[in-house]
């Protein structure tokens, strides 16, 4: 089998993949912003007794600020905890489950089973980009514009990390 043909069908098998990819990317850009996310009531209860910046993290809310705290309640902008039950009442903001399960497939570590699919597309997108230069002969003014391109491409990337 000639890298040609390999690199035909892996190409076809990973264009699903990269389109996938491509979205999740895309709504990763996003992630510090309310795009794509809709408002979603909760109600969970935590350890009692915790402080603004203890209860921040049990409840996941970057820069949680508390507004009024009356004794019995911690009033805060998305909701209200009860310190002494640890019950707590509040708005998220999260992606849709479909959208949340893309960017979790973009976000995969090694603690995570998906670890293995992107460790797989990862080194099939470099064998993609390896064998697209054995596609064509070494002297063709295609390869060699080839390499032009390539050369852009990796002097951009060194740019954009740059700046």
């Amino acid at each position: 089998m000639t890298f040609r043909i390999l690199h035909r069908y892996l190409g076809f098998f990973l264009a699903g993949i990269m389109m996938i990819y491509a979205v999740s990317g895309i709504t990763l850009i996003f992630r510090n912003t309310d795009t794509f996310k809709q408002e979603v009531q909760k109600e969970i209860t935590v350890e009692a007794g915790l402080t603004e910046e203890t209860l921040g993290r049990a409840l996941r809310i970057r820069d949680l600020k508390v507004i009024d705290n009356d004794g019995t309640m911690l009033v805060f902008e998305q909701g209200a905890y009860n310190p002494e039950t640890g019950e707590a009442k509040f708005t998220a903001k999260e992606l849709p489950g479909w959208l949340d399960k893309l960017t979790h497939l973009h976000k995969a570590t090694t603690n995570d089973p998906l670890y293995y699919f992107n460790m797989f597309f990862g080194a099939s997108l470099f064998f993609f980009a390896v064998s697209a230069f054995f596609m064509f002969v070494p002297k063709s003014p295609i390869f060699k514009k080839g390499l032009w391109f390539t050369l852009g491409g990796i002097v951009l990337a060194i740019i954009m990390l740059m700046v």
